[in-house]
């Protein structure tokens, strides 16, 4: 039995599928198929039910693959722990952030984080809050960034910066004459926002005592943040953008922004991890990355702010 056997069966049931589980380990299917093979036959039984679609495990696997999943995650804490006494950057780091963080902050940092170490190996995923969560209790990433939640305190939780919403308006719409919004002016508009389940749409939701935005998701179901701006700029209605995508505005769309009256609705951007997270040296690395990118006014919560 071998480390390399066991993370080929846990990729094979996270799947349900031997195909994909074979392209996720980036070995070819027959490989994958043999290692998992020659397991059961040093076993003595089978792990998966191959007659079944999506594959799944049969009584006995799925307690290998429970015991499997102590082994690894005592090996990878293992190593970790060493490569923090060396304080090595060595080693894969993986890092899930929201998809309403990642394409503001990501750019001011990362190139240049990696351009400095080029020994560090950081993957980064864009993942909504509970794929994160689920993420961190499964050992597939080592860190989260995301927006702060009632519901984390299974985690270790490290502040990073607080990040105002701002509303994002079309020229013909009654709101542009105004020089800040006030949640009352947002009731029966054509409101842009992300479906439920997103962290950014349900703290808006929240803070602006919105029920729905009926109009906009009968027409538009799922979208992003970019999309929706660019069907404001086009001239249909309200979306709300985070402080950090205001730097990448040409002065033309810079226009469209209009702050919310004081209290301004502000999220705060945290890093997370597990409670026996090791790998210290890399993520202070990132955190101090991250807060040198960002203004150095948003590192601190304004009176004039509040926590959504």
């Amino acid at each position: 039995m071998t480390l390399q056997q066991l993370e080929y069966i846990m990729a094979v049931y996270r799947h349900k599928h031997f195909a994909k589980a074979a392209e996720a380990c980036n070995v070819t299917q027959p490989t994958l198929s043999s290692m998992i093979q020659k397991l059961e036959e040093e076993l003595g039984v089978k792990i998966f039910d191959r007659k079944r679609q999506p594959i799944l495990p049969t009584p006995i696997g799925q307690h290998i693959i429970d015991q499997g999943w102590e082994i690894l995650q005592h090996a990878k804490q293992l190593k970790s722990s060493v490569d923090e006494e060396k304080h090595s950057l060595s080693g894969t780091f993986r890092v899930g952030i929201l998809p309403t963080i990642a394409p503001y902050l990501i750019p001011r940092f990362f190139p240049q984080l990696m351009q400095r170490y080029p020994e560090l190996d950081i993957r980064i995923r864009e993942m909504q809050t509970h794929e994160i969560k689920k993420a961190l209790e499964q050992g597939d990433i080592d860190v989260g960034i995301l927006a702060e939640l009632e519901g984390m305190g299974e985690f270790e939780t490290i502040h990073l910066f607080y990040e105002q919403f701002f509303g994002y308006v079309a020229k013909n719409n009654p709101l542009y004459i105004n020089k800040v919004i006030h949640t009352a002016d947002l009731k029966g508009e054509y409101l842009w926002m992300l479906d439920e389940g997103h962290c950014f749409r349900d703290q808006l939701v929240k803070f602006c005592q919105l029920k729905e935005a009926k109009q906009s998701q009968k027409a538009y179901s799922l979208g992003s943040i970019e999309t929706f701006m660019r069907i404001v700029e086009n001239g249909k209605g309200i979306t709300f953008i985070p402080e950090l995508a205001i730097f990448q505005l040409a002065d033309s769309q810079k226009e469209l922004v209009r702050p919310f009256a004081i209290p301004i609705p502000t999220r705060d951007i945290v890093i997370i991890n597990n409670k026996n997270f090791v790998r210290h040296t890399i993520r202070q690395l990132l955190i101090d990355s991250i807060q040198k990118a960002v203004p150095a006014d948003m590192l601190k919560l304004k009176q004039i702010q509040q926590r959504v």
